[in-house]
């Protein structure tokens, strides 16, 4: 019982992450499954185990998030559909596949993954989003679908949305506003987390009796996030991305090097 409290009390925190910065909220709550447990007495949790229940919580993050930022008419339904096609089917080779890995070059991936994607969301933008409409943005599809299929194969193998290298990738890549970004992502990868779950539940590498904690805990708190985020400016939303994606980063590359 004990166990599942603490699932809950990290579904929380990442689902607040998730709304308000607009990723899945897996790049919060994997370091924190990895670390935690065993700082309450509890054995620690293996990476797999962790990828499988990071996925559940991303999915319905997102879901939740992706609901309120729809409201506040940041997703591009366009967009979204796009990116969500194409993440979707590669998320879904990589989730299946991802049984084939090591724990530990999984670590590594999605470390190197964080730090990537730290240094990028950093890169100063021209237009932020803070008043962008949706519903007119202008991108190319030929970047979109490819930095969708590049993010949902990786993500599906270490058990990620992928929001934490999407969101720069969008904003840098596509140029994509970044408010928009945020929103738009949460669809996007709404898509993959779904692949990630199928994939990984069909090769029995979900368990469900800690994942259902999680993702209940974790859609009130994304709401929360949303409604949260509306109130910051697109630059700080972005600057406080970055750094909660090098913390983690950091952290779980140490634990690549030195297991």
């Amino acid at each position: 019982m004990e166990l599942l409290i603490l699932m809950a009390g990290l579904g929380l925190a990442a689902g607040f992450m998730s709304g308000l910065l607009g990723i899945g909220g897996g790049i919060v709550v994997a370091p924190l499954l990895l670390y935690t447990p065993q700082m309450f007495g509890f054995a620690p949790l293996s990476v797999k185990v962790v990828a499988g229940l990071t996925i559940v919580q991303g999915l319905f993050s997102c879901l939740s998030g992706m609901i309120i930022h729809r409201r506040f008419h940041f997703v591009s339904d366009s967009l979204a559909a796009l990116m969500g096609l194409s993440i979707f089917v590669a998320a879904l080779i990589g989730s299946t596949a991802s049984h084939f890995f090591s724990n530990r070059a999984l670590l590594a991936v999605l470390a190197w993954l964080a730090l990537a994607a730290a240094a990028l969301v950093l890169k100063p933008v021209s237009d932020e989003g803070d008043n962008a409409d949706a519903s007119a943005v202008n991108y190319s599809r030929f970047r979109a679908v490819s930095v969708s299929a590049f993010v949902g194969l990786l993500g599906g193998l270490v058990g990620q949305g992928g929001s934490f290298i999407l969101i720069p990738l969008m904003i840098a890549y596509v140029k994509i506003p970044t408010r928009i970004a945020i929103g738009s992502n949460l669809a996007i990868v709404f898509m993959s987390s779904l692949a990630g779950v199928i994939g990984k539940a069909a090769t029995g590498q979900i368990e469900w009796h800690l994942a259902v904690p999680l993702a209940l805990a974790a859609m009130p708190a994304a709401q929360l996030g949303g409604m949260a985020s509306r109130r910051v400016p697109a630059a700080y939303l972005r600057k406080s991305l970055a750094a909660v994606i090098a913390i983690a980063a950091l952290r779980m590359g140490y634990s690549a090097v030195f297991p």
